[in-house]
């Protein structure tokens, strides 16, 4: 086995291992004095950052994670030759680290940055238009989590027809990219179970975000 052999077989592990870094337990412990885990929606993402440690705890939170997912596609494209194969598995291998973080006994985040940086490398014309779609949704009915759900079941499609004019993508990016959005989908699960009861937590930029129910009682 020759050393770009080697380099290869080291993506997948290296790519897992870059996910795994819990940026939103650090950052929140550091603007915030606490543990994101046992605060707000006990999420270390973004949303639940903002709320616990403020905006711009949230806002760092958002751009660390979603490096994550870029940094693995562009090393990845860097030492494959722009192998859209290696690509995706760095990129998937990256969300999986962010999903399943080994250093938090696989218990982590919901993925949505993370895979967000994946696809601004890979496609960033299908990113922002998923974007548009996360934005429009959380503007007009301020769920984070049903912005993010919009999101992840759009970007298989929009890869498909913005990957290049007049050119599908290879077939490793579109399972790749039903993968990914597979996995953010099954990430939120108990906030689909919220949203159709009605109990699901509305995105405000106030640390002391109000459930329904507690809105209700007063």
């Amino acid at each position: 086995m020759d050393r770009a052999q080697l380099l290869h077989l080291g993506i997948p592990v290296v790519a897992y291992l870059l996910g795994s870094i819990p940026f939103g337990l650090l950052v929140g412990g550091v603007f915030g004095g606490k543990d994101v885990r046992r605060a707000g929606s006990g999420n270390i993402g973004a949303t639940n950052v903002s709320r616990v440690a403020g905006p711009f705890a949230g806002i760092l939170t958002l751009v660390l994670d979603a490096a994550k997912g870029s940094v693995a596609v562009l090393a990845a494209a860097r030492l494959t030759e722009d192998s859209a194969t290696w690509m995706m598995i760095a990129g998937l291998l990256a969300l999986l680290g962010h999903c399943y973080p080994l250093w938090l006994h696989f218990k982590g985040g919901k993925g949505v940055a993370t895979a967000a940086g994946v696809f601004l490398v890979l496609c960033p014309l299908a990113m922002f238009s998923a974007l548009a779609i996360f934005i429009l949704v959380v503007i007009f009915w301020r769920f984070v989590s049903l912005g993010s759900l919009a999101a992840a079941a759009a970007i298989p499609l929009l890869m498909y027809f913005l990957w290049a004019p007049h050119h599908a993508p290879p077939l490793v990016v579109i399972f790749g990219s039903l993968a990914i959005s597979s996995l953010v989908i099954y990430k939120h699960d108990a906030n689909m179970q919220r949203l159709v009861t009605g109990t699901e937590t509305k995105f405000s930029f106030s640390r002391k975000s109000e459930t329904p129910e507690k809105k209700d009682a007063n």
